[in-house]
């Protein structure tokens, strides 16, 4: 999703406490928000998001909860399941009302589907994934 210039910070994706030879090399860094970055902390539960498929996160309506895509292998959906439990993605209320928001104004008109698609790629695919235009106004009762 989008992430203001501010609200961003570098992660090292293997952790210096635990991968100190790695401290310095940029092919370990990403870029992640603070918050998911504090989350993620020394955890090695965490799927790299350079290496994540386009399909393997589903979102599911009207709850805005991440869930693993349900046809995944199990060896990858328990990744799957790994990171969104570690980075706190469905416990976290910040998250969930967040995207749940996001969609609801998108369904009023509030935002346009090419604005969803920049800032927020990941529901505009679920939208598109989920064939949910126009339906989201009755998902969510709005």
């Amino acid at each position: 999703m989008y992430m203001a210039a501010d609200r961003g910070s570098v992660d090292h994706f293997r952790p210096k406490a635990t991968h100190p030879h790695l401290a310095y090399e940029w092919s370990n860094y990403r870029l992640a928000g603070g918050r998911i970055n504090s989350t993620k902390g020394n955890s090695l539960d965490v799927l790299d998001p350079m290496e994540i498929e386009d399909d393997w996160f589903h979102l599911d309506l009207p709850s805005c909860l991440i869930r693993a895509n349900p046809r995944l292998d199990r060896g990858i959906k328990s990744q799957v399941n790994s990171t969104i439990n570690t980075l706190r993605l469905n416990a976290d209320d910040i998250y969930v009302d967040e995207r749940c928001n996001i969609l609801m104004e998108y369904a009023k008109g509030q935002i346009g589907y090419d604005f969803l698609r920049r800032r927020y790629p990941f529901l505009a695919k679920e939208i598109t994934r989920q064939n949910l235009d126009g339906q989201l106004v009755a998902i969510f009762r709005i």
